[in-house]
């Protein structure tokens, strides 16, 4: 799906497509519509999903932990592809940074698991085989048969793990840009990835960023001194990391039949992962 073939799904879902901005493009094409934030799945096997994340956004404001609203409780579908319809937030005041994350993750951490909804495992190795298929010809087989072989050795560890925190909710994918700051404050966005699982999925994308994109180790203390602990001194961090950049590079392939940027960002990934370079830096495309 690209961003034409995402505004086709827009108009038949009744949306105004041709007002519609596009605000980002990734698992999912979200645009800006009016007072509305439209988010069209790129998959239709992402129904399931989108209903869950919608659950979800009503049970955080049940809850009381800042996180964006919906406009409709179930999703619509369009020609197969799930839509789904977002209150817009007021403009940012400033650009989100670690330490808003930080308060977060911690009221989502301090949630008993939701009494009306049942929220999957963090599997965050579960999307490679769809990413890997939707990137085609556009990559090497042999790169695909490594990053399947790295997720066949990760998931069993990963499930083998002892945890620091009390297992619970978790967001999946907590990092600043899911952040927005607001004239009220810090609040969540993008759901879709909350899951039950080990507190530390969300303490490892932090310390990721700090080893592989790039983030200031200024701003990485800022985070673990707001939620009290860093997970860098957990021995089961590096499970987890070598999971999550193994996701991350199947993630990026998706985009590599429409994008050459992404296909050369998913060719150093990989390649620095054959090597062992731990310290080889990713950049976004």
């Amino acid at each position: 799906m690209d961003e034409a073939r995402a505004r086709e799904i827009l108009a038949a879902a009744g949306l105004r497509a041709g007002d519609a901005t596009l605000l980002a493009f990734g698992e999912n094409a979200v645009f800006a519509v009016g007072d509305l934030v439209v988010k069209v799945g790129r998959d239709p096997e992402l129904l399931a999903r989108a209903e869950r994340e919608l659950a979800l956004a009503g049970w955080l404001e049940a809850s009381g932990v800042p996180a964006v609203r919906a406009a409709e409780p179930k999703p619509l579908v369009a020609e197969g592809h799930p839509v789904t319809v977002w209150h817009r937030l007021p403009a940012a005041v400033r650009p989100a940074e670690p330490r808003d994350l930080a308060p977060l993750l911690k009221a989502v951490h301090a949630l008993p698991e939701p009494e009306d909804l049942a929220l999957p495992r963090r599997d965050l190795l579960g999307g490679v085989e769809r990413w890997l298929r939707l990137a085609g010809d556009a990559i090497d087989p042999a790169d695909a048969a490594f990053l399947r072989e790295r997720r066949d050795s990760f998931a069993p560890a990963a499930a083998a793990l002892t945890p620091h925190l009390t297992p619970g909710p978790i967001h999946g994918d907590a990092l600043p840009r899911n952040v927005h700051v607001g004239p009220e404050g810090p609040v969540l966005v993008d759901l879709e990835t909350f899951s039950s699982d080990l507190r530390e999925h969300d303490l490892v994308v932090l310390a990721l960023s700090r080893d592989r994109y790039g983030l200031d180790p200024a701003a990485y203390d800022a985070f673990t001194g707001a939620y009290g602990w860093d997970v860098r001194a957990w021995e089961g961090c590096a499970v987890l990391r070598g999971a999550r950049e193994t996701a991350s590079c199947a993630w990026v392939a998706q985009h590599a039949p429409s994008n050459p940027k992404a296909l050369a960002e998913f060719e150093r990934r990989v390649a620095s992962l054959r090597d062992g370079d731990t310290e080889v830096r990713w950049y976004s495309f």
